[in-house]
């Protein structure tokens, strides 16, 4: 068990200072805060040796530098793969009729949305289904057969909707 009481005394003794140092390493307090917290992440589980350093605050530093300066690096490189391939185009967004069925599937109770999601969209057969929700076979069969008829019930109602005001 690592020295919780001495870990704690460090990292109050040392927090601000170690942040201000990675803040202007980085320019981004955001990004400094997430480096140096990830640095007293690995040094508390480390505890047990980097409390024997001559310099444990040392050691958190050159990790939190190293951290922000690594994700500077993966930053850039995501930079410069976007001006050479381009940006992504844009995905278009779902058509009327997924908004729908979107929309009826979450009238649903969960256990139905979960079975329909799992064996119709992700493709699962009924017994594996049955395992990922811990339901009986007979249930979930169940629960697929009212959860169809709730959709259709549902999905029939907004296409009436849509006839009449047409």
């Amino acid at each position: 068990m690592p020295d919780v009481d001495g870990f704690d005394e460090f990292y109050r003794g040392s927090r601000q200072r170690l942040l201000g140092f990675v803040y202007a390493l980085t320019g981004d307090l955001a990004e400094a805060q997430d480096a140096v917290q990830e640095a007293y992440i690995r040094a508390w589980q480390r505890w047990s040796a980097v409390s024997g350093y001559e310099e444990p605050e040392a050691w958190v530093r050159v990790v939190a530098s190293r951290i922000a300066v690594s994700r500077w690096r993966s930053l850039r490189s995501r930079a410069r793969a976007y001006l050479r391939h381009g940006v992504n185009e844009s995905v278009p967004g779902p058509d009327t009729a997924t908004v729908e069925v979107v929309t009826a599937l979450r009238q649903l109770p969960e256990e139905q949305r979960t079975a329909i999601a799992l064996y119709y969209l992700m493709g699962m057969p009924v017994a594996e289904v049955a395992r990922q929700t811990a339901a009986p076979v007979g249930t979930v069969k169940a629960r697929l057969s009212r959860g169809r008829a709730a959709l259709a019930g549902l999905l029939a109602v907004s296409d009436l909707e849509e006839a009449a005001d047409a």
